[in-house]
């Protein structure tokens, strides 16, 4: 029901989907009457009476919405009824009631949002926190290390992906007292194996690829984000405006277009489209208010790839082996 398109797209992604995963079975939460008859055998209408807005105060969702279609969703993961939760919604509110509904892992005192941003090596760095968590204590970026580390060990098969600090400098003397004394937990963490900790990073090395995971603290995360996505718009633009002066630039750009198709691929957020909400226990993950179809069938994607290499349970095992170190 979420999003700012609503089931116009988060149906037809839904249905086109279950033609291409031939074990998949969806539970569609939301009002029947928005979305209508679903003709499917694999699919499967959950009634909700009540919908979170995109607008809607945390506390409006949390304390006067307890029948939302984001609820519920969420309490399908709680009673095993459902493997994971996707959804287009409110992100404020889903954090909240997914903490709230699902609850932490021991050891871990906030969930953190991941997301993979694409990098000059044709793979993508996964950044965490991206806005859950604004204020975060040097605790709460190892947590992030380790999450992290779990869902990139789990859904891209590294044994050891590398984690990098975000900071102002690659320089150990850089960064204010928070982010030295996150730095000494992430060393202490490397030593005993837990993560296997780089260093510091600057903003560059996200689409550099210099480390498979980013850290830092939601702020950060969310701003570097948002710069993200508007350098990319920013960048179509300017190709079609340039691309329109005249004949000459028509025909450079219709020579030039295997490429720049190619590299459009390869940055379009769409396909990279579905953050995990990383933490709980339960898997959550987060698709872009504005996604098309395309999109929204990416992050459905990456929910079936997180339960069938049951990132849970990875993710269980790495935060009990740091339990000392939290």
């Amino acid at each position: 029901m979420g999003g700012d398109h609503g089931p116009s797209v988060t149906v037809p992604a839904c249905l086109a989907l279950l033609e291409r995963h031939a074990q998949l079975r969806l539970l569609l939460v939301g009002r029947s009457d928005a979305l209508g008859a679903i003709a499917h055998p694999r699919a499967e209408l959950v009634h909700a009476e009540e919908v979170v807005a995109m607008d809607d105060p945390v506390e409006v969702a949390m304390r006067h919405k307890k029948r939302s279609s984001m609820r519920i969703a969420l309490e399908l993961v709680k009673e095993g009824r459902a493997q994971a939760a996707v959804s287009a919604g409110n992100t404020g509110a889903l954090m909240a009631i997914a903490r709230y509904v699902l609850k932490t892992l021991d050891g871990i005192e906030r969930p953190a949002i991941a997301y993979p941003l694409p990098n000059v090596t044709g793979g993508a760095t996964t950044v965490l926190d991206l806005g859950a968590n604004v204020d975060c204590t040097e605790h709460h970026l190892l947590q992030f290390a380790v999450l992290g580390s779990a869902l990139d060990m789990a859904l891209k098969s590294r044994d050891k992906p590398s984690v990098g600090l975000l900071n102002i400098g690659s320089e150990a003397i850089k960064g204010n007292d928070m982010i030295k004394r996150a730095a000494e937990l992430l060393r202490e963490a490397d030593q005993k194996s837990l993560i296997h900790y780089y260093g510091n990073v600057e903003g560059n090395d996200i689409f550099k690829g210099t480390t498979d995971i980013v850290v830092c603290d939601g702020f950060v995360g969310n701003v570097t984000l948002k710069a993200t996505e508007g350098l990319a718009s920013m960048v179509s633009t300017i190709l079609k405006q340039e691309f329109s002066r005249n004949a000459f630039t028509r025909l450079a750009a219709l020579c030039a277009m295997p490429v720049l198709n190619a590299f459009k691929r390869r940055v379009d957020h769409r396909r990279h489209n579905g953050a995990a909400l990383l933490g709980l226990r339960g898997l959550v993950f987060k698709s872009h208010g504005s996604a098309d179809q395309l999109a929204f069938e990416h992050a459905l994607s990456k929910a079936i790839d997180a339960a069938e290499h049951q990132l849970l349970q990875k993710i269980q095992h790495r935060v009990q082996q740091a339990a000392t170190l939290f």
